[in-house]
Parts: C-alpha cells; structure tokens; sequence
C-alpha cells in the first residue's frame, strides 16, 4: 500500500510542483505528509525526490500558521550580495569606469575598451574577486548602460544663427502658402563603387552572408557614385541625379533643371517663383560664384524667379533633405555593396516610406570639370538682388538677361594681342597636322568659342587672372603651343625657349586652349613618334626639307 501510494504521490508532484516557487513546494510536501500522519514526512520525501528536512520544514510552516509576506525566502536568506560582501567593490569599479572624475588618472582601462570582462579581470587582480555578469548588474545598479556617441556640440554658433532660422521659416510659410515650390537641396556623400562593406544588415540564408573585400581601401581609378538631391517639401518626393564626375554647381543646376521638366513644371503648372535651401558650403554654397552663374541661366531658361536661403554655418543637419530623405536612402542600402552606378540608382529609386515618400532616380554621365571660375563682370551682370537680411545667405535671381558688359574676352581683342612670337617653320602642316587654311579656320572658331564662353577659364589657380589680363602670347601662338605640344609631346620647356615667352605662359596656354578645343571637338590626334625637345623639332623640319619623312 505504501508503495502505491508513493507512485501517486510522484505522479502528482511531478505535474504539480515545477509551477510553483520554493515557498509554495514547501507547503504542499508539508499538507500531504501531515494528511499521511507518522512516517508521512519520509514517503513524501522520496516521491518527490526532495530531502526530508524540505518536507519537514514545510511541517512546520503549517503547524506556524504564519502568513504570507509575499517572499519566497525568510529575510536575510540565501547568499549575500558581493557589494555587501566587500564594501569597497562598487568603489574600485567606479575608479576603473570614471578615472578621470573618481579614481587615478593612471587606470590601465583609461585608454582602452571597458568591456566587463576586462573589468572583472582588473577587479580580481586588485582583490575583489568578480564575475563579468555581476559586473554587468553592478553598472546598471549605478546608472550606467551601453551608449554611443551624441551629435550634440556644434562648436561656435554664429550670432544670426536663430534668427536666419525664423527668415527661412517665414519664407517657407509664404512660398507654400502661396502654391510656389520649395525644395531643399545637398550633395549625399560620395560612394566608392565596388564589393566593399556597407554598414547595416539585411536577410539572408543562414552561412550565406555577401562577399565583400576584406579592406575598404578604394582601388586606384576606382569610380564614384555623387548622388545630389532635390527634396520637394510639401509633395514629400524626392528627385536624385547620380553623377560620374565631379560634384560641381553646374551638376546641382543641372539636376535641378531635372527635376524642374521632369516633375516640378507639371506640379506647379502656375509657379513663377522657387524657393531653395541649401547649405552654406558645397557645391551650392553662398560663396561659389559659379553656383549664382547658373542658377540664372536656370531662372532665365525657366522664367522662374529663383529664391535661394542659406542654413547657418554649421547647422546643414537642419536641412530637411537629410532626415527626410538621405537618411531614408541610407537605411534602404545598408548592408548591400554598391558594385555599379545602376545599383546605386536602383537602390535609390526603391526608397520609400509608410509615410508616402517617393523617390525618382536617375544616372547623370554628364561632364562636370571643376576648377572653372567666373569673373567679376560676369557677376556683376547676374541679375540678382541681395535680401536686406544677410544678403550673402538670402538673395533672389530674376528670370531676365544679364547685363551687357564687357567681358575679358571681347576686351581682349578689342585692345589687340601681342605680336606672335613663333618662329614660321613650327606652322608647317607636317608640325601642326593642316593645312594653312585649315589652322585658320580652327584659330578662328577657337576665338569665336571664347566669345561665347566668356565666364569659362580652366586653370583653377591662374586662370582667373589670366583672363583678366591679355597674356604674352597671341592667341595664335597659345593655340600652336597646344597644337604642337598634343601632336608631339613636345615639352613645355622646349616651347618655352622657341618661342622666347615667359616662364609659366606655355603651360597657362595649354590648360587653357585645351579645354576649348574639346569643346569644339577638335582633338589633336598624337603623331606616330614623338619630339619632346627643340632638336627633336628641328630634325624633324630638316628631314622634311631634305628628304621623305
């Protein structure tokens, strides 16, 4: 009998007992040996796998009658705390966690990653024997916890800086009030094309993660993606141009000439005015002239007047083009190498939020060549009104014609050039590749091109000056040193000395003629060998003169 009351017993427990806490064991083992009588405490013991001073101590709870108090254990059960253990624990963990507020300056973890097992190890060579999970508990008992860095400090606040954020508030609210567009506008960061990492994650079969290199050290020649913005704040869309070449203000103007015939003209079939954020530097800073240049001609070709308000120095996080949407862009791709500029305009056009933002992308292989300037009189003509609060940050472009003015390439011929300098003999065909005529007919189109591209000058140093002022060499001798120096590699050293010129004004006429011949599409095609010195130049005449070359 006994024993088959010990298999109920067990069957019992073991149902019942795994759903109740320590207490609550004691005081049923109790309940069912008194119910037994003698002999009852060893018969409960062994079904339940338990030892008899548990079964005994649940006897005797009973037989006390004394309430609950809602804990498991009595007071002062179980083991004590290691900070109650060794008082001066939190203390030494405290001076290894904060050196420089509440312990020694030479900590050996001042300058190293403060994980909780390095800590625990420190602790226990200092005679407070730990553990890395109580040291864990013992951080988040002091009010510590895992923390990154915070975007907080600006540095130096310009003076303006609130109110130039209310000027730009004020225009936003008449603009959108009156159905007029208002864009906000920045250059993403630039991306390396290629398999290299991408911060983020994305889902993949377990073990089958995507290769990537094992350095982010960006080949040589390696291309770039320079995706530039246009963020439409009340239809919340977004228009992303993906560049190839430079990150210049022609290539902003130019995505926004995308944007204003692809979207923004069906959008607001009634604007005559545009409102544009931007940030204070970049491509579309208020100080880059060539950033105003073009907006004109946008405004000109558009018959929008253009509006442009600058955010403060350092406040570009405040433009609503980078939470709204290149924020967006950057969660869509994380985790996904961008291996091609398709990739990269795919990607972008995918972005979308429960929030309705949508986003058109495309690829711009356009040439933007940086280092060009724009000359004073050409500012001058722009027609452009400064805003009587802080002018250089809020100004407006009207849809009309520059000024006449005279530019430095009509005064340059109008005042005459300097008497060419080259010896006859380097105008022979074989030395120049055509004809009398035909060096002409290219001299003249080379002058008419700058005529018409008056604000272009492409050496990003001199250039500026060089336009300004008429340089020592003829326009001819600039396009025949160009000539010569593609056609034969010929140094510019070399040239210098033919043509007796000052020192630098061969290379100025070679970055500058260069440029322009390009633009006329008129290549100078290498010869099948090369003359790189004056007695390369002057063999090469003797030979043609005393024999077939």
């Amino acid at each position: 009998m006994e024993r088959i009351n010990e298999v109920v017993l067990a069957e019992k427990f073991a149902v019942l007992l795994p759903h109740l806490d320590e207490r609550q064991r004691r005081l049923v083992l109790g309940a069912d040996a008194r119910a037994f009588g003698h002999g009852g405490i060893r018969l409960v013991a062994r079904a339940a796998g338990v030892s008899v001073d548990t079964v005994s101590r649940g006897v005797a709870e009973l037989g006390a009658g004394a309430a609950s108090t809602g804990r498991v254990r009595a007071p002062g059960g179980g083991r004590k705390a290691l900070r109650e253990k060794d008082p001066e624990l939190v203390a030494a963990l405290l001076a290894l966690v904060e050196p420089d507020q509440r312990g020694a300056p030479e900590s050996p973890l001042r300058w190293t990653v403060k994980s909780t097992r390095r800590l625990a190890e420190q602790l226990t060579a200092r005679g407070h024997p730990v553990g890395a999970d109580t040291v864990g508990g013992l951080l988040r008992a002091e009010g510590f916890s895992l923390q990154g860095t915070s975007r907080t400090t600006e540095g130096a606040r310009h003076p303006d800086r609130d109110d130039q954020f209310r000027y730009i508030n004020e225009r936003v609210k008449e603009f959108t009030a009156g159905g007029q567009p208002v864009v906000s506008v920045d250059t993403k960061k630039k991306e390396v094309l290629g398999d290299y990492a991408v911060a983020g994650r994305e889902w993949h079969r377990k073990g089958q993660p995507v290769r990537v290199r094992a350095h982010d050290f960006p080949e040589k020649g390696a291309q770039k993606a320079v995706p530039y913005g246009v963020y439409d704040l009340a239809a919340d869309t977004g228009w992303v141009s993906v560049g190839c070449d430079g990150d210049t203000a022609a290539f902003a103007v130019a995505t926004l000439r995308r944007w204003w015939d692809g979207e923004g003209r069906h959008r607001y079939p009634t604007a005559t005015r545009l409102l544009i954020t931007a940030d204070v530097g970049g491509a579309n800073g208020y100080r880059v002239r060539a950033w105003k240049k073009e907006l004109a001609d946008l405004a000109r070709t558009t018959g929008l007047q253009i509006t442009v308000c600058h955010f403060p120095p350092g406040t570009s996080k405040w433009n609503k083009i980078e939470h709204r949407l290149f924020s967006r862009i950057s969660t869509n791709w994380r985790g996904r190498p961008l291996t091609s500029h398709e990739v990269v305009v795919n990607t972008i056009g995918a972005t979308t939020t429960r929030t309705g933002l949508s986003v058109h992308a495309e690829l711009d292989p356009g040439s933007y060549p940086t280092g060009l300037t724009v000359p004073d009189e050409v500012m001058d003509a722009l027609p452009l009104t400064a805003h009587d609060w802080h002018g250089p940050w809020n100004y407006t472009l009207a849809p009309a014609p520059p000024r006449a003015v005279s530019t430095p390439a009509s005064r340059y011929v109008e005042t005459g050039q300097p008497d060419d300098r080259a010896p006859d003999w380097l105008h022979h065909p074989t030395i120049t590749g055509m004809n009398g005529g035909e060096y002409a007919t290219l001299l003249a189109s080379v002058e008419q091109y700058i005529l018409d591209h008056p604000p272009i000058s492409l050496h990003p140093k001199r250039a500026r000056h060089r336009v300004l002022r008429r340089g020592p060499l003829s326009l001819s001798d600039r396009l025949l040193v160009t000539v010569i120096h593609h056609r034969w590699t010929t140094q510019q050293q070399a040239l210098t000395r033919l043509l007796g010129s000052p020192r630098g004004a061969v290379g100025d006429a070679i970055h500058e003629m260069t440029p322009v011949l390009d633009g006329l599409d008129r290549r100078i095609q290498p010869a099948p060998i090369t003359a790189p010195t004056v007695q390369d130049l002057t063999t090469l005449i003797h030979n043609i003169k005393n024999g077939p070359y």
